[in-house]
């Protein structure tokens, strides 16, 4: 793989961390700017809308820009309002900072995973996209624990600064290390793009991949307190048992890398399959333990795995639309990440009991499951009635 993907990576590793770090902020941020835990919480809702907003207008107004002009500027200022955030007395100025960060992390991943699949070969595009999302699963692993850590010990306003400076070396690579073939072009037809990006291969690869990661989400959300209020494990557990999520999140990612091919093959099939009965299997498993720690290892594997397998899938089914083809896919992914917590609140608020949220889980794979079978289905009858039969 090019170094590059790899400079890519760290960056969005920072990004990642500042996305999913506020779960463990909300109290000191609430605390230290006098606004309620509900007011301090609704920072991670906006993040998500940004980047759902964020990733088709970034990637459409940039599509003609230079590809190492487009990173840059996207990374510079997720630095500059992660400092302005920083040293802010102001919640609204902090809330609109989480927005402009969250859209500028959308540009930057958009443009990131068109410029990792022009580094390599179409065969190594899933390798390449893998790569890239290690840094999302690894800040699960690392930076979110460290940024609750740093937070805790510091204040939260530390574990912005943290975010910042984590940046600046990537920032620098890119400066230098940006390859200079991947330039804007003058012949980018957004309108073109956008019919490709509507069609129907495109929008169901686009719905599956919301679909398994909400179910991803909707349980990740709620591991702090099912640990807590259902397995009775102390508060000091909970950062292993979220880290214990990333390590299996990091090696699905990897493993599906290494020999996924963006395709819908049987090996996907087969995992999509698995997936409704894992989590049904960690839901009748969360009030013990170590059943719980097993559990949420292979279902952080299993599902990041797919999720980064889908990613790759959006991709290839759009690859006439080249420059928007990876912020669709970040839409995809963040429509999942809002969209999953928010149902399994309301389920869980309505049953009085957490593990609501791993039962919508696998609702969601459930329908996932449903969603293969009848594509499958239909392209098998189309087949047939093409041959005669």
């Amino acid at each position: 793989m090019p170094v590059f993907l790899y400079v890519l990576a760290l960056a969005v590793f920072a990004q990642g961390t500042s996305e999913f770090m506020l779960s463990g902020l909300v109290p000191g941020i609430a605390q230290d700017l006098s606004v309620s835990v509900g007011a301090a919480a609704s920072l991670t809702s906006a993040y998500a809308i940004g980047m759902i907003v964020g990733a088709p207008v970034m990637a459409a107004l940039s599509a003609r820009w230079p590809r190492r002009r487009a990173l840059a500027a996207f990374l510079t200022a997720f630095v500059v309002v992660h400092v302005i955030g920083a040293v802010t007395t102001d919640f609204a100025v902090l809330f609109g900072t989480r927005i402009v960060a969250a859209i500028a992390n959308a540009g930057f991943l958009a443009v990131a995973m068109s410029v990792a699949t022009a580094l390599v070969p179409a065969a190594r595009h899933a390798r390449a996209t893998a790569v890239l999302l290690s840094g999302v699963t690894l800040s699960c692993v690392a930076g979110v624990p460290a940024g609750a850590l740093l937070g805790e010990w510091s204040g939260w306003r530390s574990a912005f600064w943290a975010v910042a400076a984590l940046c600046l070396p990537a920032l620098a690579l890119v400066f230098r290390q940006a390859p200079a073939d991947a330039a804007g072009r003058e012949d980018v037809s957004i309108r073109r793009e956008a019919r490709v990006l509507a069609s129907r291969p495109v929008r169901w690869a686009m719905v599956l991949a919301a679909v398994v990661n909400g179910a991803t989400f909707a349980t990740f959300a709620y591991l702090a307190v099912i640990a807590t209020d259902i397995t009775h494990l102390p508060d000091a557990a909970v950062p292993a048992l979220l880290a214990a999520f990333g390590v299996g999140a990091f090696v699905g990612v990897t493993t599906a890398g290494r020999r996924a091919d963006g395709g819908f093959g049987r090996g996907l099939v087969l995992a999509v399959s698995a997936l409704p009965v894992g989590w049904a299997a960690l839901a009748a498993t969360s009030p013990y333990a170590a059943p719980l720690f097993i559990a949420t290892i292979l279902q952080g594997g299993l599902s990041f795995g797919i999720g980064s397998t889908l990613v790759t899938h959006v991709m290839r089914t759009a690859s006439q639309a080249p420059s928007l083809g990876g912020s669709f896919a970040t839409v995809a992914l963040n429509t999942g990440a809002f969209l999953g917590p928010l149902i399994a609140g309301a389920v869980t608020e309505t049953a009085g009991d957490y593990r609501g949220a791993v039962w919508v889980s696998a609702a969601l794979a459930a329908t996932a499951v449903a969603a293969v079978a009848a594509s499958r289905a239909g392209v098998a009858r189309a087949g047939a009635e093409e041959a005669g039969y």
